[in-house]
C-alpha cells in the first residue's frame, strides 16, 4: 500500500503569535516555523503502518514557500520514503490544496492519503473532506485509531457522543486526531539519511491547476486581555460575588 500524507509548514506551537501593527494578518518576521502538529501525528501514523508491513512507500507533501522543504525533510527522517514540494509563494486556501492534492493523487495513484484534521494556524477543516470529495473517495476525519482487517481499514473516530468506527475500502482519505499516536523523534544518523533522500519539487502550472482566492482575509487582533482575580475571604464572600456580579449562579 502507498501512502501520500500532507505536511504543512506553520508557527511552531511553542510560539506566541504575534498580530502585525496594521492588524493586516500574523507577524511572520523572525519567528520559528515548523510542521502542523497534527500532520507530525500523519506521518508518525504512516511510518507505523510502514513498520507493521502494511505499507511500501511512503510519500510526503507540502504546499508552501520554498522553505516548507525543511518540513518535508523532517519527515523523511522520521521514515518517509519521498517528498514534493508543490512551490507557492501565496498561501493556499483548502479548496485550492484539495485541487492539487487531487491531481498528485492521479499522478502518484496512492492507496490511501494521511491528513491532519486541521492545520493550528488557519483551522478550517477543511482540506481533507475536499480531497475525498474531489477523489470520490471514502473518508474518516478525526481519527484516534486505524486498524487493519484484511484488505479493509477500520477506523476508530472521535465525535460529540463518544467514539465510532467505521471500516474503509482503499482508496481512501484518513485525517488524523490528537489521541492517534505521539510522534517520535528524529535520530541523528536519520536526520544525515534524510538529506540523500528525493524531494521533488513542482508548482501548480505543472499539476494544471490555477490557485484561486474565495475568501479575502479583512484583519487580525488580538485577543481580549483577561481581568485580574479578586482574592475573597472566605466562601460566603465567593457565593455572593457569583450570584451577584458573576451571576452564574441563582
Amino acid at each position: 500500500m502507498k501512502v501520500l500524507v500532507t505536511v504543512k509548514r506553520v508557527i511552531d506551537y511553542h510560539v506566541r503569535a504575534r498580530v502585525r501593527p496594521d492588524g493586516s494578518d500574523v507577524d511572520l518576521s523572525n519567528v520559528k516555523m515548523a510542521a502542523n502538529p497534527f500532520c507530525e501525528i500523519a506521518v508518525e501514523e504512516a511510518v507505523r503502518m510502514k513498520e507493521k508491513g502494511w505499507v511500501s512507500e511512503i510519500l510526503v507533501v507540502s504546499i508552501g514557500p520554498a522553505e516548507a522543504s525543511e518540513q518535508l525533510r523532517a519527515a523523511l527522517a522520521l521514515g518517509a520514503d519521498r517528498a514534493m514540494l508543490v512551490e507557492t509563494a501565496e498561501p493556499a486556501e483548502p479548496l485550492t490544496v484539495a485541487r492539487l492534492l487531487a491531481a498528485l493523487c492521479e499522478r502518484e495513484t496512492p492507496d490511501l492519503v494521511l491528513m491532519g484534521k486541521q492545520s493550528i494556524d488557519t483551522d478550517h477543516n477543511q482540506a481533507g473532506q475536499m480531497l475525498a470529495a474531489l477523489n470520490g473517495w471514502p473518508q474518516a476525519t478525526f481519527a484516534s485509531a486505524i486498524e487493519r482487517d484484511g484488505d479493509d481499514l477500520r477506523v476508530t473516530r472521535e465525535v460529540d457522543g463518544g467514539l465510532r468506527t467505521q471500516a474503509l475500502v482503499p482508496p481512501a482519505v484518513i485525517t488524523t486526531d490528537l489521541r492517534l499516536n505521539e510522534p517520535r523523534f528524529a535520530s541523528l544518523p536519520n536526520i544525515m539519511k534524510a538529506r540523500q533522500k528525493p524531494l521533488d519539487r513542482l508548482t501548480p502550472d505543472e499539476l494544471g491547476i490555477t490557485p484561486e482566492q474565495h475568501v479575502r482575509l479583512l484583519g487580525v487582533s488580538e485577543p481580549p486581555a483577561r481581568k485580574a482575580g479578586v482574592r475573597v475571604a472566605d466562601v460566603a464572600e465567593l457565593v455572593d460575588k457569583l450570584r451577584h456580579e458573576a451571576k452564574v449562579i441563582p
